[in-house]
Parts: structure tokens; sequence; C-alpha cells
């Protein structure tokens, strides 16, 4: 890596280390900590990797932890790239969190190229639609072509079939100069199975299972080295790439209960960065344990998070309109959920999880937290692509039940966020794919969940095949509209523009007023009053006054509005 004036590497574990350079073998020199050093500096264009002696043989040549570019995949070589890059956003001043509107989308699938290019050549439309802010799943390397990203081995660098690093940059510039902001979701929590060679070098797990691979060694012996890789590239996301913010994967896995947690350091590097170069840089945290502690302030005993994703909204939403009550499900499906839930943020605030079988969560404090710090979706990647057979919800609802469920999303005062393709209720599938180099892996991935899902009553028959080709060309997306697909697009973009122009994105929670019937509910936010309807028939709610817009076509009074089946109004507050 190009931190001095030489190549070194962190290896405690091997008896011996040399430098594989553009064709030629290079002794190393043991240095302090467990750093190895050679006598040679770091050109631009050089490939190069590591040769490991165990004490009985040498390893094959392998990747830099620290790679910054793997022209050749996760097991190649790793290439020595310049950081310089004709940057052109000197004008951008940044976003911060409270008033966006998140995009998530996967490069390779996003468009026909799955490529950055490809997102650039769409950043009109997003604009036009309302997004103040795209989301990148992540683009880490990772074994093979396909991939959702979250199998990435080598956390400094960018796959190189998507524009490697300076297609990154590439992408962010032209998203700032579209007055876009880019956040990069990011995986700290495990190490993908094909290409990780890290463990060869140093203790970079620490035995046990997230479920996805080893725990990462962030509490252990050996331990500050690998938090330091982790911050090393936290600051190279923000510093290098511009990058506004960071998505951070299913930090409860983390098994981090150190005095000065990774999380609260992560923030610091954040704020530290915000305050060097006047840009706000974000992080947003992904979780399942209902824990206000992530957003709260690190003076007040907190991580100091800028915001966390918000699934209790999305379950009680779903389940509402969808009648899906199996599995994490159990404990929603009536709007005195959905209600409860948008006044409180979380459903579990302490009481039993019938899916977890134990009491769950924590009650946020709504008079201090600003709502902006929630996340909300109708759907997202997981909730997508983490189904059998990757079915949308626009796949299964009628155009009035997606844009019900927007609605409630985007009339609310939390954080919008929208997964590629929904905004014109895309038909094409989210399905898990992947290309993992080992055919053995590639088996034993698709016996795990063809078993997983067939617990849950899906034919096997059914499941795509994640190595499969078509199950990832089968995901990208379509964007040749159909007339319903259109109606669907305007009505995002409508609520979208009432979104701004309404004042729903206010940050007090408890000026939000919230009412419901046993198939209603209501949510007066900012200037405006949404009236929804989740049952199949008419329902009269007592509000009334002056409609705004609807999709659908209810009848509005003077002091009730008669709803239409799985329709909604927003009204003049």
């Amino acid at each position: 890596m190009l931190t001095s004036m030489n190549y070194r590497v962190w290896a405690p574990r091997p008896e011996d280390v040399r430098l594989h350079l553009n064709g030629e073998t290079i002794p190393m020199t043991q240095t302090d900590g467990g750093w190895w050093i050679a006598d040679r500096e770091p050109q631009v264009g050089d490939q190069y990797g590591f040769e490991l002696f165990d004490g009985t043989e040498w390893s094959k040549t392998v990747p830099d932890p620290r790679s910054q570019y793997q022209p050749d995949g996760v097991h190649g070589l790793s290439e020595v790239i310049s950081p310089d890059f004709a940057w052109s956003d000197d004008a951008w001043t940044g976003r911060i969190l409270p008033g966006s509107v998140i995009y998530e989308l996967h490069v390779g699938t996003f468009s026909p190229s799955g490529d950055f290019d490809g997102v650039i050549e769409r950043l009109d439309y997003l604009k036009d639609l309302g997004v103040t802010a795209v989301e990148l799943m992540p683009v880490q390397p990772f074994g093979g072509n396909r991939n959702w990203g979250y199998d990435g081995v080598l956390w400094h660098a960018v796959h190189s079939g998507y524009g490697g690093p300076t297609g990154l940059k590439k992408l962010v510039d032209a998203c700032h100069n579209a007055g876009i902001a880019v956040y990069l979701d990011v995986v700290y929590n495990h190490f993908g199975p094909d290409g990780n060679y890290n463990g060869m070098f140093a203790p970079y797990t620490a035995g046990g299972s997230t479920g996805w691979g080893e725990v990462v060694n962030i509490n252990g012996p050996d331990s500050d080295e690998v938090r330091r890789y982790i911050l090393d590239s936290v600051t190279r996301w923000f510093e290098e790439f511009h990058l506004d913010g960071l998505r951070l994967d299913a930090v409860h896995s983390l098994d981090d209960n150190g005095a000065f947690p990774l999380l609260e350091q992560m923030t610091v590097a954040s704020e530290t960065i915000a305050a060097a170069t006047g840009i706000p840089r974000s992080l947003i945290a992904e979780s399942d344990l209902n824990d206000p502690r992530l957003v709260t302030s690190r003076e007040a005993g907190g991580y100091g998070m800028h915001g966390q994703w918000v699934d209790d909204i999305h379950h009680a939403l779903h389940t509402l309109v969808s009648g899906e009550r199996n599995g994490y499900y159990a404990d929603f499906g009536d709007t005195a959920t959905l209600a409860s839930t948008l006044e409180q943020v979380f459903h579990h605030t302490g009481q039993v999880s019938t899916f977890r079988g134990r009491s769950h969560g924590r009650e946020i404090r709504r008079d201090v937290t600003p709502a902006s710090r929630f996340v909300t979706y109708t759907t997202n990647h997981d909730q997508t692509g983490n189904r059998a057979v990757g079915d949308r919800p626009s796949m299964n609802l009628t155009p009035a039940q997606q844009l019900l469920k927007a609605a409630v999303i985007y009339c609310s005062p939390y954080t919008p966020m929208l997964f590629m393709g929904e905004e014109y209720g895309a038909t094409t599938p989210f399905a898990f794919f992947c290309s993992h180099t080992d055919d053995e892996l590639n088996r034993l991935t698709s016996e795990g969940r063809t078993r997983e899902f067939a617990r849950l009553g899906w034919d096997p028959e059914t499941i795509p095949t994640p190595s499969e080709e078509s199950t990832f060309t089968d995901s990208k997306l379509d964007w040749a509209f159909t007339p319903e697909q259109e109606a669907i697009l305007e009505g995002y973009r409508t609520l979208l523009r009432l979104r701004r122009e309404l004042g729903m994105s206010q940050p007090d929670l408890l000026s939000m007023e919230i009412s419901h019937g046993p198939e209603w509910i209501s949510m007066a936010n900012g200037g405006g009053i949404l009236v929804a309807n989740f049952s199949d028939s008419d329902v009269e709610v007592p509000f009334g006054g002056e409609l705004i817009y609807s999709f659908t076509s209810p009848e509005v009074r003077e002091d009730s509005t008669v709803l239409d089946a799985y329709g909604f109004a927003v009204l003049r507050r």
C-alpha cells in the first residue's frame, strides 16, 4: 500500500513475507507490530502481490489486503493507481440528511451497461423524480462479475467491472454537478467467501459466525490494526472519493464491547472530515436491534450516527397492503400497529417479539430525536431480493396499492428511500445472484437458499439458481415503460413534489398527529393531512376540506372523505 515511501503490509501470522512486483520477487523485512517492509517504492502502474511462508511452504501470490485496485479480480494482482482525478465539483457544498430523498440502486442491474457510466446516464431522470441522493449497493471487489456486493473482500478497492476507482469518481463528480449526493453501502461485519486471503496475513476475523461469514476481529488481540483497516477505508471513501455518506451494513453483527466503539470512532472520523472540508458527511446504520443509541448524540451517550434504517415501518405497511403475516411479519398487520409505529418509529420498544420469542427494542425520545434520523421505505434490496424468487411488491400489488404505500412514506416526516424501479412499478424481479469463481461455493450457496425457502413453503423448482447468469440478467431494470407504469411514475413524482411543497420533512416528531380506525389511518404532517384506506371497499374517514392530490377518485366533503379501495387523499392541513 502507499502510506509510506516503500511497499509494506501487516502480516503477523506468516514466518516470512516477500513482495511479488512486476514479475520480480523481492524479500521483505519484518518491523514492529507485525508489519513487513520492502526496499522498493510504489510506482503508478505497478502490479504486485505478496507471498507468505507458513513455516513449511510459500503461498501463491495473493492480493494486498489494502489493495486499491484489482484489475483482474479478487484472485489477481493488486495495481498501484494514482489518487489524482480531475474533479469538477468545487462548487459542491454537500447535503445534510434532513430533507433528503434517497434512491438505492445496484450498479450492475440499474442500467443495460451495468456500470457507473450507466448510472450517470440517468441522473437527469433521478433529479426530475425528486431524488437528492443516490445510495449505491456495495462496490468493493467480489468473486466473479455478478454479485449483490455483500461478498466483498478488499475493503479499500472498487470492483473493476463497474469501472474501478476512476469510474466511481466520475459518477460522484457527475452526481455533485447534478446536485445529487452519493452514499455508498459498505460491509464491515464480514468478509465474502471468495478471494478472502486476509486471514493468511493476520487475524482479521475472530471465529464465530455472523451467518454470512466469520465475526470480524474488532475487539480481540491485534484488533487495533483491524480497526485501523476499517477506519482508513471510511476515511478514504470520504476524502479521496468525495462521498457524502456511508450506509453501514448490519451493524448489529459487529462484536464490539469496547469503551470506544467502532461506530463511534466512525462518527468522529466523519465529523473530523466534515469540519476540515466544510462538506457534511453522513453515516446511516442498518440494525435490527431497535436501539435508539445508534442515532443518539455522543454527548448523550450514543454513537452519534446521522441515521438508521427502520424496518418496523416497512413491516407494518407491507403486511397491511399485502396480507403477508409469516416470519418476522407476525406482529404486524393492522392499522393500529401502523399508526403506533409511524408515531414512535419502532413497533417493538421493549415488548415481546413473537418472531424472536423474547422482548425486543427500546423506546426513542421523540421530544429530542429528529425524525430525519430514521430512513423509511416501501421496500429495499433486502425486502425484495431476500424473497425466494426476488419478486417486487409491484409484481403483486395494483398501482393504487403501490401508490398508497408510497403516500404513507412520503407524507411522513422520516427520511424516505426508494429502491430502484419501484417508482414506476417495475415488473422485473430483483433476485439474489452471485458468480463465485469456485463451483463448490456456488453449489453450497444455491443449496442453502433452497433449503431456507423450502422451509417457508416455496416450491424449490421456482427458486432461481444464484450463479446462473439469467438470474442476474432477469434482475436488470426494463426502462421501456407501459402506460400504467408512466402513471405510477407520475404519481411518485407528484408525491415527492408535495413532500417538499408542504414541508413534510419537518424534524419535530411531536408535531405529527396520527389517528386511525379499523381500516384507515390519518397523518397530519407539515401543511398536509394524509388519509389512507387499507381495505378493498370504500371507507369514510372524518377528515375533509381541500383535496391536493389523490391517485384514485375520493369523494372529499367539508368534514369527511370517502376513500375508494386502497385509496388515499392528501388534504390541505
